[in-house]
């Protein structure tokens, strides 16, 4: 399985540089576009409720400081299945010419993001929930 690092690199090769939030967001799409259209996740590390959206932690760690980012350190695009550059590709064609601001602000009206806020600052937003949500957007979606 992937990293969140390789699929971060994989967005950056795919989309070019841009701001560590805007990264956040767009690998929480990722991960959860995945699990209903492949019914599988692309990394196995935690996402987090944040103040300012979902957050992968070691996402953060691995960019801590930086603002406008155009490589993740350790990522490796090539250990992403074919499956999951197609989703992948999916998320940007959609979300990818958004800004940082509007992605964060779209996840604060989805249940995920609010559900796990709810519970404290930092929860864990579960799969479960990522997959309820989700599935219930993609009849509005072409799979």
């Amino acid at each position: 399985m992937a990293s969140v690092a390789d699929t971060a690199q994989f967005i950056l090769e795919a989309h070019g540089p841009m701001t560590t939030m805007k990264l956040q967001k767009l690998v929480y799409y990722s991960q959860a576009w995945s699990i209903v259209w492949d019914d599988n996740c692309i990394f196995p590390e935690a996402i987090q409720a944040w103040k300012n959206g979902p957050v992968v932690p070691e996402l953060w760690q691995a960019n801590k400081g930086q603002f406008r980012i155009d490589r993740v350190n350790g990522g490796d695009s090539r250990n992403l299945t074919e499956a999951n550059k197609e989703t992948i590709k999916r998320v940007l064609e959609f979300y990818g010419n958004k800004d940082a601001q509007w992605l964060s602000d779209l996840t604060h009206m989805e249940d995920p993001w609010k559900k796990a806020f709810a519970q404290g600052i930092n929860t864990e937003i579960s799969l479960e929930i990522l997959s309820e949500y989700y599935s219930s957007l993609s009849a509005n979606v072409e799979a």
